[in-house]
């Protein structure tokens, strides 16, 4: 049985780490031509319309995206918001980023970091003493938390456990539920420990819900409080919120869950209290406010440059066939495209996706944002089936990073949504 899981929408199966995992390791050299990595070129404003009419042609009811190349910019929508009255989706929408939000969050730790309040190597009991088993909380350190070698087990399932027999039930009658984090970390303590703390990488959104936690225990005040003052807020956007209510402020699309066709036709999920994702996956934002936040981010605006780099140091991710997924650092991954190595993070929520890439120097960007999420379908394996959508996506992607050329997307191994491509079996 596939466990299929809102933030990550599956759980990943964990992947070995190289000895001294915390160790920077040698930089990966972004994937090139022969006579080395081709230049992003120019923003192709009708090839970006046309691929994106192209990904709602191939199954998806609305997107919206945002792309820039230093000063220039590009956003456009294809697509339904609503799919019983027709109402199109807008560009600068207001959406649910989902696991995007650990990259806030963790450079709020990261700022705590540059002012020596928090130490990555330290273990998580020396500032939360009593909210893991003791032996636990003494080898689990707080890079472990950042870059989810933890071991520590996600606590979805077991907030929504009717997923475990193949029912969607809970997912609908916890729509207006209020969770407290240290209950979620409970329950991602009751699931199975992915590995041995440092050992492996293994996606957990008990992980971030344990570095808010500890964010508020260092700071004095709530995590979304100094997570807005010190992070949206520094970053200049304007329309980024930890949501207050069920319902997503401002003009929204809605939001359809089909969960690998269980939930046929696909269900709105846009009304939702989102305090089961917490500082792991509650963000609200827009496409354009991303691109903003990830340029501030990579110019230094946000983060000393010490800090910065420990973001970037990384640890590899790959599938079941050995396939780099992405290079996973502390709430930030790296992928490899012909024109160089792209920096983001994905998300997604019950029904919304979300995807954000931008260049090393901030200025090449991408964020998109989706309605209509685990479209797929699994096969008797349990494997992930290619669905038209995923090559339409990489196509709309690759033209907004690397330029028109055709000859940069073959041999790409691009994946839209990395954390969501590895499958765990039960």
């Amino acid at each position: 049985m596939i466990v299929g899981l809102g933030l990550s929408a599956v759980l990943v199966a964990g992947a070995a780490l190289p000895a001294q995992a915390a160790e920077p390791p040698e930089e990966t050299p972004p994937a090139s031509s022969e006579s080395g990595p081709v230049a992003p070129q120019g923003l192709d404003r009708q090839g970006l319309e046309a691929t994106l009419k192209a990904v709602r042609d191939a199954g998806m009811y609305g997107l919206y995206s945002s792309v820039r190349d230093g000063r220039r910019a590009w956003d456009g929508a294809a697509g339904v918001a609503d799919v019983e009255t027709g109402r199109p989706v807008r560009p600068g929408m207001r959406h649910r980023v989902g696991s995007i939000t650990k990259t806030f969050t963790a450079v709020a730790i990261l700022q705590q970091a540059g002012k020596g309040r928090v130490d990555l190597d330290a273990p998580v009991a020396r500032y939360l003493p009593s909210l893991l088993p003791a032996d636990l909380g003494r080898r689990v350190t707080v890079r472990m938390l950042l870059n989810h070698t933890s071991g520590i087990g996600d606590y979805v399932l077991g907030a929504f456990p009717s997923l475990a027999q193949g029912s969607a039930a809970s997912l609908d009658e916890e729509r207006l539920r209020s969770i407290a984090p240290a209950e979620l970390v409970r329950l991602g303590l009751q699931a199975p420990p992915t590995g041995e703390p440092g050992e492996r990488w293994s996606y957990s959104n008990t992980n971030y819900v344990i570095a808010g936690l500890l964010l508020e225990a260092v700071t004095g005040e709530p995590a979304q409080r100094y997570i807005t003052r010190e992070v949206i807020h520094r970053a200049g956007l304007r329309e980024t919120s930890f949501p207050r209510t069920p319902v997503i402020p401002g003009p929204h699309s809605k939001a359809y869950e089909s969960f690998y066709g269980l939930i046929d036709p696909p269900r709105d999920y846009s009304v939702y209290d989102m305090s089961w994702a917490y500082t792991a996956g509650a963000v609200v934002s827009t496409t354009g406010d991303l691109d903003r936040f990830y340029r501030a981010l990579l110019e230094g605006r946000l983060l000393p440059k010490a800090q910065l780099a420990q973001m970037q140091t990384t640890v590899p991710v790959t599938d079941g066939q050995g396939n780099v997924l992405m290079n996973y650092g502390l709430g930030v991954y790296a992928q490899d495209l012909p024109c160089g190595r792209f920096w983001g993070h994905d998300g997604a929520v019950f029904g919304m996706g979300t995807f954000s890439l931008s260049s090393q120097d901030g200025r090449r960007q991408i964020s998109l944002g989706m309605n209509l999420m685990k479209y797929q379908r699994l096969d008797a394996e349990g494997v992930l089936q290619p669905h038209p959508i995923d090559q339409a996506l990489v196509d709309h992607v690759l033209r907004a990073l690397c330029g028109p050329g055709a000859a940069l997307a073959r041999g790409t191994a691009l994946v839209p949504f990395p954390t969501q491509q590895a499958l765990v079996k039960r």
